[in-house]
């Protein structure tokens, strides 16, 4: 009689796991690099991302998934400031501290990011641009810690730091999709967080996370671990190279004046 029970309640169980079937998603994607060289000519580079959605069976039909693309650079402290006038002068009137902001942000995504992530994630994953900067907001209210976000947003969007491209990438057959981040020539150096996302309802099901790593190369980069590692003789030789180049301009212009 027991074992007849533990049977039936067996066979309960796996009618009920096949009548609700699971769709196992994953993501296969690749770089067109994993390694940016910044040199003396540095003028940006293109980061390629191209890849598809793996499935172990056919996807909802009533359900569209969505793809968001994001690349982070290093983060650091920051402190924004808003000038007012003062008695007819222009004043730091008042500032707000930002513990962390990236110094470069880039999100890509296949509609507009209401339409693909919910609040509750994107609180979860910091996926927007607001939510990947964290504000000390120790004795600031919503509404001011929301103005200083804004004004750095729009200062480093003015810069060419933080881009968000809604639509920027192509979802062809609900599976392959494409997307191309412009890296403008001011990058920081460091390790680029690569994260790409695959949602439906709003909500992610899948998502994979990987690095580009960006740094300064041949002459560059010795001149600027001196800038930072040794500043005086950086400076003297700064000095010595003007005093220089300038006797050597003058004296050519001396030979060649007629």
């Amino acid at each position: 009689m027991r074992g007849a029970f533990l049977y039936l309640i067996f066979a309960v169980s796996l009618g009920f796991g096949l009548s609700q079937p699971t769709v196992a998603e994953e993501i296969v994607a690749q770089f067109n690099q994993t390694r940016v060289s910044i040199t003396t000519n540095f003028e940006g580079s293109q980061i390629v991302v191209y890849g598809a959605i793996k499935r172990d069976s056919p996807a909802p039909t009533n359900k569209k998934n969505h793809v968001i693309i994001t690349l982070e650079g290093p983060s650091s402290p920051i402190v924004v400031r808003r000038k007012d006038r003062v008695m007819g002068i222009w004043a730091n009137n008042a500032e707000l501290g930002f513990e962390r902001a990236p110094s470069f942000y880039a999100i890509m995504s296949t509609a507009p990011l209401a339409k693909v992530i919910d609040e509750a994630t994107d609180r979860l994953y910091h996926i927007t641009i607001p939510r990947a900067i964290r504000a000390s907001t120790r004795n600031r209210d919503a509404e001011q810690t929301t103005e200083f976000t804004d004004a750095l947003i729009r200062v480093r969007t003015s810069e060419g730091n933080y881009v968000q491209s809604e639509y920027g990438l192509r979802l062809l057959q609900d599976t392959l999709f494409q997307g191309q981040i412009d890296l403008p020539a001011n990058i920081t150096e460091g390790a680029y967080r690569v994260r790409i996302f695959i949602t439906r309802d709003g909500q992610v099901i899948d998502s994979q996370f990987r690095e580009i790593d960006v740094r300064r190369v041949g002459l560059e980069r010795w001149f600027f671990n001196l800038a930072h590692e040794q500043p005086l003789i950086y400076g003297i030789l700064a000095l010595f190279l003007a005093i220089f180049f300038g006797w050597g301009a003058s004296t050519l212009f001396r030979y060649i004046r007629p």
